[in-house]
């Protein structure tokens, strides 16, 4: 089956019109015809060639929402016309311990939406900026949210998990306190989705024009993190702290500000290493620095239900296929609130 997609056929090159291969629908299998697609930092590493590793051409996208349009013979979870979603999981062993458990983030063995080695054409995997799509029933997520949200859902099938899983994990809820790092597309979904779980939500910021915007998305306290007095008021308050910043920064000034036993989770991806901490920053009060990667299938339902039934849904500004490549000199600039999403309709225009 041959589509439409939107890919580049190397690193120094823009993103244009392709036509890729999907295969036929097996008899477990999703197929999907594709609505939305939202653009994260992760396709434009990818796409440059930032990351090692990137195959050519490369279809970026694991941001993706459309509706079931055939199912194969063994499939009885869905059917033609459900809403549904792909994010950055579209295959696993399934047998080992992170599989059985629900974690197939961390499988070893795990394979991403794109740029990952698949038996399908051209050998490794192509992503949602793309007309259809065919998925193994077991990675496939439903969407209870209206479909006139529907470009606004795309998002969370990667910002929203990315967030959603540190703060279930390290229990964010009533009676604790929550810092988000960064307000950007990873960041604003973490203060809504710590402050729907009913945390005190403290977003930190280097630029005092969010503050404002930071309070709208549900944030109790605002602090401009370049503030020394207001850091200082927060000194060993903290029971977590979410970082999705992905720039090298000081995280010393923020590990001074979590409690005795606290935790800060990074979850932004830097292009290169942070600075190392200061050792006694975590030994004097048993504080824990931790890494989170998306979440599991199970866990990636559960944040879209939980989503939908607190009506929760990305900030995100909607554009054309041909408007990607400026939308990644956008992103690189900051100048988008919050997520870009494609109108895949537009491919076939």
């Amino acid at each position: 089956m041959t589509v439409k997609a939107y890919g580049t056929l190397a690193g120094d090159k823009l993103l244009e019109p392709i036509e890729i291969s999907r295969r036929a629908t097996g008899a477990h299998d999703v197929q999907i015809d594709i609505a939305y697609c939202g653009i994260c930092h992760s396709d434009l590493h990818q796409a440059r060639g930032e990351w090692a590793g990137t195959q050519f051409p490369c279809v970026p996208g694991h941001e993706i929402v459309g509706r079931v349009a055939a199912v194969g013979a063994h499939v009885s979870s869905f059917k033609p016309g459900d809403l549904v979603g792909i994010g950055c999981i579209v295959d696993s062993c399934k047998h080992c311990e992170e599989c059985e458990v629900g974690l197939e983030n961390y499988c070893d063995d795990m394979v991403g939406t794109y740029n990952f080695p698949t038996a399908d054409e051209p050998g490794y995997t192509l992503g949602g900026y793309s007309q259809q799509i065919v998925v193994h029933e077991r990675y496939v997520l439903r969407i209870r949210h209206s479909e006139e949200q529907l470009a606004a859902v795309a998002p969370l099938l990667c910002a929203g998990i990315t967030t959603y899983s540190p703060l279930r994990h390290w229990q964010a809820g009533p009676g604790k306190k929550v810092g988000i790092v960064g307000i950007g597309g990873l960041g604003h979904m973490g203060i809504k989705l710590a402050h729907a779980m009913g945390a005190h939500v403290v977003a930190f910021t280097t630029s005092e024009s969010k503050r404002e915007a930071a309070k709208a998305l549900g944030a109790d306290e605002v602090v401009v993190s370049r503030n020394i007095d207001e850091m200082a008021a927060h000194i060993k308050s903290f029971d977590l702290i979410v970082n999705t910043v992905a720039a090298p920064h000081n995280l010393d000034a923020f590990l001074t500000l979590l409690k005795r036993d606290a935790t800060m989770t990074m979850v932004g991806a830097p292009a290169s290493p942070h600075s190392s901490p200061n050792v006694l920053n975590m030994i004097m009060k048993r504080r824990s620095i931790a890494g989170s990667m998306i979440g599991g299938i199970a866990e990636t339902q559960e944040m879209l239900d939980f989503c939908a039934e607190h009506n929760i849904v990305s900030d995100i500004e909607l554009i054309r296929a041909e408007q990607i490549n400026a939308s990644y000199e956008r992103m690189l600039n900051s100048d988008v609130k919050y997520r870009f999403v494609i109108d895949i309709a537009t491919l076939a225009t």
